[in-house]
């Protein structure tokens, strides 16, 4: 049976427009362009529409998205929060005024009405990933260890404000692609993971679900097969198995325990973006071994580099067909 194979396209589109990510991420019109024709190139499973996927709440929030240079992705490099405090009061966004979160739902609206059969997303992040941006990743981690209790009445806040966001995009005729790659292992451990972040997750992903009427995808890149029982616990129907865990592990006990769970298990993103060909097809040997002929397994790349030369999604395509 042959596998499915879907590249993850964000800051990539830009190289379909010969604009850097910066450019693309901030110009409506490049950012339609970049992604019509990554589409038309690749007809990848899911369109996510946006660049730097992780930045849109915190921008909406009041951060700061310093300009990234060359095919640098945009960042955010000075926290908006400076307390815990202010991240238990913070109000929901407007996703109609504030940042970029309008500009990236016109530029879904118009890629659904060019391909009214592809599956067009806007990327949602969860909270972890939230607080990360306005907190910052070390004060963050601090919170979690010195005051656990308040860090998860505000990571649930931030759960809730999501509802405003979700439901936009759901009047809009679009689904969500949530994101929470900043919780996994080893930012926190398994036990923060399971008291500090999942309570505040599962209430993310299920506002999501209110809002789509579907359960959602959990993309959480990184280490997480050691909090695979907790990712499964959310009740998601699609989960990513990343280069970084123990990926033949992860796929045996889902496959056992959840058999009705998708599993995207990725290729390396540097074989993907690298220029050897025998490389790139020993890698892709590597996940077919891994997926075992399975049927609800297909795969991916993880966040396709920005550099990575576009004939290699048709040699990978190729190699697989064979």
């Amino acid at each position: 049976m042959k596998i499915a194979f879907t590249p993850v396209v964000y800051e990539h589109a830009a190289r379909f427009v010969q604009r850097t990510p910066w450019e693309v991420s901030r110009d409506e019109q490049l950012m339609f362009e970049g992604h019509r024709r990554a589409y038309l190139a690749y007809h990848h499973q899911v369109i996510v529409v946006g660049i730097d996927i992780y930045n849109l709440e915190a921008e909406a929030y009041g951060a700061t998205i310093e300009k990234s240079v060359g095919d640098g992705i945009p960042a955010i490099h000075e926290p908006l929060w400076k307390t815990l405090d202010q991240g238990m009061r913070v109000e929901p966004f407007d996703p109609v005024h504030d940042g970029r979160i309008a500009m990236a739902v016109r530029v879904g609206q118009r890629l659904k009405r060019e391909f009214p059969a592809a599956d067009v997303r806007i990327p949602v992040a969860g909270p972890f990933s939230i607080a990360f941006n306005l907190r910052g990743i070390s004060s963050l981690c601090e919170d979690a260890i010195d005051r656990p209790e308040d860090t998860v009445k505000m990571l649930l806040r931030l759960a809730e404000n999501q509802a405003v966001f979700c439901r936009a995009i759901a009047q809009a005729g679009l689904d969500v692609a949530f994101f929470e790659s900043a919780a996994a292992p080893p930012i926190l451990s398994p036990q923060q993971f399971r008291t500090v972040e999942l309570p505040a997750l599962k209430r993310a992903m299920a506002v999501a679900a209110e809002c789509t009427g579907h359960p959602i995808p959990c993309i959480m890149g990184g280490n997480t097969f050691p909090v695979l029982s907790d990712l499964l616990a959310t009740g998601t129907n699609y989960l990513i198995c990343n280069i970084e865990t123990d990926q033949a592990a992860f796929v045996a006990q889902t496959s056992q325990t959840h058999p009705h769970v998708r599993i995207r298990i990725n290729l390396d993103p540097l074989v993907v973006s690298c220029s050897d060909v025998q490389r790139i097809h020993k890698d892709i040997d590597r996940v077919l071994a891994i997926a075992g002929g399975r049927t609800n397994c297909v795969m991916g790349t993880g966040a396709m580099p920005f550099e990575t030369p576009l004939e290699n999604v048709r040699l990978i395509n190729e190699y697989i067909a064979q």
